[in-house]
C-alpha cells in the first residue's frame, strides 16, 4: 500500500486525557468536550465518545466533498444531507476495529444521478480516502 503524500494546508490538533474516558480539547479552545464510553460498552454515556466525534467529521467532510463533485457536474444538491454511522466492535484479532455507513439525502436529483455523485464524493474525501483500504464503508443514497 503507498502512503499519500499531501501539500499541507491546515492541521488540527487535539488532545485527549483519560483515553475514552475523560476530554478532549483543541489546543484553539474551540472544542472542549467530556468523553465517556456508551452504556453500551459499559461506560457512563454521559459525555460524547470518539466514534460520534468521527462520525461528524466524516460526516461533514463528506457532504463537502458531495458539494464539490456536484458543482464540477452543475447538480444542484440544495437540501442534501449526509449521515455517517460509525459503529466500533471486536476484530477476529481480538482488537477493535469500526466500520461506517454513509448515507446521503438528495431530494432534487434522480437516484441514479445521486449514486454517482455519492460514488465520486467517495473517491475524493480526505476520510475517505483516509479509510479506504482499512475499514468497510458502505455508501447508500436514501
Amino acid at each position: 500500500m503507498t502512503i499519500q503524500g499531501i501539500d499541507v494546508a491546515y492541521t488540527a490538533v487535539a488532545t485527549a486525557e483519560n483515553g475514552r474516558d475523560g476530554r478532549v480539547s483543541t489546543d484553539d479552545g474551540r472544542l472542549d468536550v467530556v468523553v465517556n464510553p456508551p452504556k453500551e460498552m459499559g461506560g457512563s454515556g454521559a459525555g460524547t465518545n470518539p466514534e460520534q466525534l468521527f462520525a461528524a467529521g466524516y460526516s461533514a467532510c463528506f457532504q463537502g466533498a458531495l458539494g464539490v463533485v456536484a458543482r464540477k457536474e452543475k447538480a444542484d444538491i440544495s437540501g442534501s444531507t449526509v449521515t455517517a454511522a460509525v459503529s466500533i466492535g471486536k476484530t477476529e484479532a481480538g482488537g477493535f476495529g469500526l466500520q461506517v455507513a454513509i448515507s446521503a439525502s438528495i431530494p432534487n436529483l434522480d437516484a441514479e444521478t445521486a449514486r454517482s455523485l455519492v460514488e465520486k464524493a467517495h473517491q475524493v474525501c480526505p476520510y475517505s480516502n483516509a479509510t479506504r483500504g482499512n475499514i468497510t464503508v458502505d455508501l447508500s443514497v436514501v
